[in-house]
């Protein structure tokens, strides 16, 4: 009889072997082989530590989702790193955990107001909504599709208490300038980072500079859990809340499977319980249950080691389709870098200019016939989505540059798994498009 120890080894030597046959890459063929703009990259580190986590069987976050938060935390350079099953569900955390009760007078109360901007992903503002709280939009910068931190400080009111806006693309927002404005009002200030893994503002890393930031594990993103994502903080109170939000609303911190770790389980008296109530099951948030499991942390710890072959990948890749693509800018306005930062590119936004002689409708239908997709920037002005009608909020000034991206931006993908062969189609592919339409 072989021992479990040998027979788990004999399982991952297969799960290797099984990679290499089921996965290996079809040479690419242009025209008929797809050029996404986004991908899961993966070896069999990844496979293996799955099957790892598979057969412990413990199926909620255990081993695998501690050494995961620990990795983000050495990766990010903050105190705290705290799983979640989603980048969206990160933001709800995080948005949910400023209205907690222990923060007392700097609680976020229903009719409260949070800045963020209208050009953005949906899930960045309805945590503010859900919450009871008032968005109030205001415009981005047309070059590098970030915050105007001008119009930040332009659109505080007596009620605002809040700022929560996401480095788009990959392109840091100009933290400094906006966390002035949040410090001079005292604001709380939120990074959704969830298409920036990687990325720095003034030489620091981009989840790490406001009092909360989130992730996303999204394949789409820098690294993948499949869903996942997680809430990152430097405060030690607000990891507690974040926690507690996550797991129930329970005022207990102990692990799954863990009991009594503050050694008085039964000899807490919180609310108007009865004294020595379980401790495991007394609950001071209204909370949810967003916790990751152990099989996604273990996907997560092996594409972590990737990342920073990912993040010189997608730079590279940026790189290439900007220099290929320069000598169309009268037609096609690409997306610039934010002084002082170092972005960890998410993708390729070019807007077609207003004296374009094609529309990006056109644009995008051509590049889809030749099987290279793209994307829209998100929710182009949120104000504009079925979802948002009706909602309260308030707009502070014009939405001119937002407007304009609803109308002409696309973008191109960057993430590792492009080659060099399929960027050469991609620029190759927009010249002849242009070309045909100055001619016609």
């Amino acid at each position: 009889m072989e021992s479990k120890h040998l027979l788990r080894q004999k399982i991952l030597e297969l799960v290797s072997a099984y990679h290499v046959k089921a996965f290996a890459q079809a040479p690419f063929v242009a025209g008929q082989a797809p050029v996404p703009v986004s991908g899961r990259v993966f070896d069999a580190r990844e496979l293996v530590s799955l099957t790892e986590a598979v057969l412990d069987f413990w199926l909620t976050s255990g081993r695998f989702a501690d050494d995961f938060e620990r990795g983000l935390e050495a990766v990010t350079g903050v105190r705290h790193a705290v799983l979640c099953n989603s980048g969206s569900s990160a933001n709800l955390l995080a948005v949910s955990a400023l209205c907690s009760p222990v923060l007392g007078e700097r609680r976020l109360v229903p009719g409260d107001e949070v800045i963020t901007v209208a050009a953005g992903f949906p899930t960045t503002v309805a945590p503010i909504i859900q919450n009871g709280l008032v968005p109030v939009f205001i415009d981005i910068d047309s070059e590098t599709l970030n915050v105007r931190p001008d119009l930040v400080e332009a659109a505080v009111g007596p009620r605002t208490r809040a700022v929560v806006i996401a480095h788009t693309l990959g392109n840091p927002f100009d933290f400094d300038a906006v966390a002035k404005v949040a410090e001079r009002h005292r604001l709380w200030l939120i990074e959704d980072a969830c298409d920036a893994l990687g990325a720095t503002s003034r030489g620091r890393a981009v989840g790490s500079l406001g009092e909360l930031a989130t992730l996303s594990f999204y394949p789409a993103h820098h690294i993948t859990t499949g869903e996942g994502g997680a809430v990152l903080t430097n405060d030690g109170q607000l990891k507690r809340v974040v926690e507690s939000l996550r797991d129930w609303g329970r005022d207990c911190w102990c692990a799954p499977g863990k009991d009594n770790t503050c050694g008085r389980r039964f000899n807490w008296q919180l609310g108007s319980l009865p004294p020595g109530y379980d401790h495991k099951y007394t609950y001071s948030h209204l909370g949810y249950n967003l916790k990751m499991t152990d099989l996604q942390a273990a996907v997560g710890i092996a594409q972590l080691d990737k990342l920073p072959g990912f993040i010189t990948a997608r730079r590279r890749n940026w790189q290439r389709l900007a220099e290929g693509l320069h000598p169309l800018e009268e037609y096609l306005v690409m997306q610039r870098a934010t002084p002082n930062s170092e972005p960890s590119w998410f993708g390729f936004a070019i807007t077609v200019a207003p004296a374009a002689p094609f529309t990006r409708a056109e644009l995008i239908a051509y590049l889809d016939a030749r099987r290279i997709a793209t994307r829209l920037l998100f929710g182009g002005n949120l104000l504009r989505q079925p979802a948002f009608g009706g909602v309260t909020h308030r707009v502070a000034g014009e939405l001119l540059a937002t407007d304009t991206v609803m109308e002409r931006t696309l973008w191109l993908g960057v993430f590792p798994g492009l080659t060099s062969e399929m960027l050469d189609f991609v620029v190759d592919s927009v010249y002849d498009f242009v070309h045909r339409r100055q001619g016609r």
